[in-house]
């Protein structure tokens, strides 16, 4: 299962010339905001809520300038305010994302390479908060017990996206009524009470429906931009007693401050739940117009705020770089409140560097407020800081992984060297499959199922794959029905299959087994049981020659047993003419098993690492494999013995990483069962006499 870990949230960079910066309780507030998110990081493991803070404020002077441009009919400039815009915030963020893949390639392991790769690149490009997105609800996505250095980008890229999209809107209003410029601001008014309403409701509904999808969905994000829009507008006409606002103001800031607390921001954020932090900021906002006395202005505005504020932006884009680094190279989730303070220490150092030599310099410098080429050239360096490095080490590292990959070399028996063992330790190669290559170890059959094949149960829409092979009705065809791990141990039936021109179909949902009432692990789609029973009808009308399905199940600390159902699904296709082949699960583990290999050695020299050995787990009293396999038309087929040679699982056999993770078998090492996987079917039944 995938680990949640609490996400940083950013503050926006200041504006600078812009009168309405000049609102020192705001800028307090947002160098409030920025040091919840620290010390809710760094000590409480939460999130803070900050990040409904950021957002607002950055629509609040967004919507506030461009409406003072529309009532002084001066041109809105979008072309500048973006310009103006990005070159204020991305190169601090391209130095940060240098920094970042520099410590990642001096201490990260190589497992997380491919990871910091691609979010580097999201990072750069302002999508970093899809990347998440996508990344939560991808079964197949690598976990990691730590979470991103990348990952606080989220909430930049969201602003990223509303900076070029508020704008837009604001200019599509004001060209319609650019003759009757008096209904500009009301149709404003109306526009973003609409985007209110409607992403609120979106956000709503997805939060319950897909929480951790909704939490970096920019839809489910827009309605608080309109919050900040509808308090710009309204704020002039706005008049509020000056006891009763020095009240309100400090209910919003005591509503901030105990946000994180209260509610489970990670967990339950955005939908609903998000109006708690937006309500409060909308108070301090509206109740510091005029500044009474007695209100929060005086801690707002106080000198360590003040203090904060100058490098609010930098401190948010290091802390959580900082605060990972140390995740990483320690082994610990939690700082403890010692190296806590010098994590928070580390990065006010780092975010005074950054905003002294890179921020501030770039923002301020009065020659790019003259020449737009300028500030194009100012951008474009910034992307090629991050890009060239970035490009070269990963093409360079893809490289030599493809020439690995690629090679002939007779040193990766891989499961041979269990019936032939040969002398490795003369051939001092590195491990294969590499670490940064991991994300191609899964199997797949590279062709969507179609003409006849193509399901027509709608539950198993976009699971179902083939081989060109099972286009050819007089082919042996064979149907792998089940969850990741008939995926990845259908690796030597592909062999086969392309050896002995095999049709091959596979129908495929990570986390849901083949059986009736098996346990699901499945996150988002159809539901399983659902799936399971379209994926028997499937079978049943297209009337493959064999079914391949994973009929036990093991688990980490105890014993395997057969799944839920099983007997009764093997009964009903073999009383329909259809052979079984049902093979047993591979072992699982409470461990990265391939981590453990690779940083056992960087070289693997034929001797496997014992450290990582685990005994085999043996099936729970009652429960019979053999019992199941012995009926008419089923076929055993049992990879153990090449798995765990003498009842010990190792990690490492031949060469060859046998997992990629912590239960799902490599591609490279279940390539190397293909002869194994031949030997069973040959003994086993009409399937093997006829097909080899």
């Amino acid at each position: 299962m995938k680990t949640t870990h609490p996400t940083p949230l950013p503050p926006t960079a200041p504006v600078a010339g812009d009168p309405l910066t000049r609102r020192a309780d705001i800028d307090g507030l947002r160098a409030l905001a920025i040091l919840l998110v620290v010390a809710y990081h760094v000590w409480l493991g939460r999130v803070s809520g900050g990040v409904d803070v950021f957002l607002m404020v950055s629509a609040f002077f967004l919507t506030a300038s461009f409406v003072r441009r529309v009532g002084s009919e001066r041109p809105l400039a979008l072309a500048s305010f973006w310009l103006r815009r990005f070159r204020r915030l991305l190169p601090a963020a391209a130095v940060t994302i240098v920094g970042v893949l520099g410590v990642a390639f001096a201490a990260y392991p190589q497992t997380e390479w491919p990871r910091v790769w691609r979010e580097a690149w999201s990072s750069l490009f302002y999508v970093e908060n899809w990347t998440l997105a996508l990344s939560e609800v991808d079964y197949y996505a690598r976990d990691s017990v730590t979470p991103s250095p990348f990952q606080h980008f989220w909430s930049l890229s969201v602003q990223g996206q509303v900076f070029i999209l508020w704008p837009l809107i604001i200019a599509a209003v004001w060209l319609i009524l650019r003759r009757r410029r008096h209904l500009v601001i009301p149709a404003l008014a109306v526009v973003f009470g609409t985007i209110f309403v409607a992403s609120l409701a979106f956000s709503v509904v997805e939060t319950m429906r897909a929480q951790s999808f909704a939490y970096f969905d920019t839809r489910t994000r827009l309605w608080e931009f309109a919050a900040g829009s509808l308090v710009a507008i309204a704020l002039p006409h706005v008049r509020v007693r000056p006891s009763i606002a020095a009240f309100l103001g400090w209910v919003g800031i005591v509503g901030i401050v105990m946000c994180g607390i209260v509610l489970d921001v990670q967990g339950g954020f955005p939908g609903y739940l998000a109006l708690w932090p937006v309500i409060c900021t909308a108070l301090v906002i509206v109740a510091g117009r005029d500044r009474p006395r007695g209100g929060p202005a005086m801690i707002l505005e106080s000198a360590p705020l003040r203090f904060v504020s100058h490098d609010a932006y930098a401190l948010y884009l290091v802390h959580w770089p900082v605060l990972v680094t140390w995740m990483m190279v320690s082994g610990r989730s939690e700082p403890g409140w010692l190296a806590g303070a010098g994590i928070v220490l580390v990065s006010f150092v780092l975010a005074r560097i950054a905003s002294t030599l890179v921020e501030r310099p770039i923002r301020d410098a009065a020659f790019f407020e003259g020449s737009r080429r300028l500030g194009v050239l100012a951008l474009a360096a910034s992307v090629l800081l991050v890009a060239a490095p970035l490009a070269a080490w990963q093409l360079t590292i893809q490289h030599r992984a493809a020439a690995l990959m690629d090679s002939d070399s007779g040193g990766y028996p891989g499961a041979a060297q269990i019936d032939s063992p040969i002398d490795l330790a003369v051939t001092d190669l590195p491990l294969m499959p590499p670490a940064t290559a991991l994300d191609d170890e899964w199997v797949d059959l590279n062709g969507s199922c179609a003409g006849d094949l193509e399901p027509v149960e709608p539950a198993l829409e976009g699971s179902c794959a083939q081989t060109a092979a099972a286009e050819d009705s007089d082919a042996w065809r064979v149907l792998v029905m089940g969850d990741s791990h008939a995926q990845q141990l259908m690796s030597p039936l592909a062999v086969l299959a392309d050896q002995q021109g095999w049709g091959l179909v596979a129908l495929l949902k990570g986390g849901c087994a083949i059986g009736i009432g098996a346990p699901t692990w499945s996150a988002a789609g159809t539901p399983c049981d659902e799936w399971r029973a379209a994926a028997i009808e499937y079978a049943m009308r297209v009337q493959p020659d064999a079914v391949y399905l994973v009929a036990t199940r093991a688990t980490p600390s105890s014993p395997e047993v057969l799944v839920e159902g099983i007997r009764e699904i093997a009964e009903e296709l073999t009383a329909n003419g259809i052979q079984v082949i049902a093979v047993r699960d591979n072992p699982r583990f409470d461990f990265d098993m391939y981590e453990c290999v690779s940083e056992d050695s960087e070289v693997v020299p034929g001797a496997d690492a014992a450290s990582c050995d685990v005994p085999e787990l043996a099936f729970v009293d009652g429960e019979d494999f053999d019992d199941l396999t012995a009926a008419d038309g089923v076929i055993a087929v049992d990879f153990r013995p090449w798995l765990c040679p003498e009842g010990v699982c190792r990690g490492s056999i031949g060469n060859v990483a046998v997992y990629i993770d912590d239960n799902h078998l490599s591609d490279s090492y279940g390539r190397t069962l293909a002869p194994m996987l031949q030997q069973m079917l040959d003994v086993g039944g009409p399937l093997g006499t006829e097909a080899g």
